[in-house]
């Protein structure tokens, strides 16, 4: 489907083309996460953030994710639970922890990368070539820059 600026219609497909891609990718991915790995999509995702931040705090994940502190809380207490992460008092604010991999958390993500990496070539190689995809690509990060600088759709809790 083309969409033409200001077309409302074309508007409204665009962003239920995205949103469906995306929660069919998520799920598509989640089920080979959880079959393998005994993840799921989201556990993925915070791992691999907190192996490229390490010391992040909780309030840094629910940020980056776009989602309220306290989901954010309640996951980090279920990854931590599982011995994936630890939590360390913060030296600067005692009021909040940061967050890093344990080396099973860095095993685990080692191994779930490998699989979430394949599965999701398979998913966008299958329906793109390396042009469409970058092209989609630049045109996601764009709207995900100026949504975030504008800070759209962040959470209030």
């Amino acid at each position: 489907m083309e969409y033409k600026s200001g077309d409302v219609a074309d508007l409204q497909g665009f962003f239920a083309d995205l949103v469906r891609c995306e929660t069919r990718l998520y799920n598509a991915l989640n089920d080979r996460l959880r079959e393998r790995h005994g993840i799921v999509t989201s556990q993925f995702e915070f791992l691999r953030f907190l192996r490229e931040h390490p010391g992040a705090r909780v309030a840094d994940l629910a940020a980056e994710f776009a989602i309220g502190a306290g989901a954010t809380s309640k996951s980090a207490d279920r990854l931590e639970k599982q011995g994936w992460i630890v939590r360390r008092t913060n030296p600067a604010d005692r009021r909040s922890s940061l967050l890093a991999l344990t080396d099973d958390g860095s095993r685990l993500l080692d191994a779930a990368e490998a699989t979430f990496t394949e599965g999701l070539s398979e998913l966008v190689e299958g329906a793109l070539d390396r042009s469409a995809t970058a092209a989609a690509a630049r045109a996601l990060r764009r709207l995900r820059s100026a949504l975030e600088r504008d800070q759209v759709g962040t959470p209030t809790g």
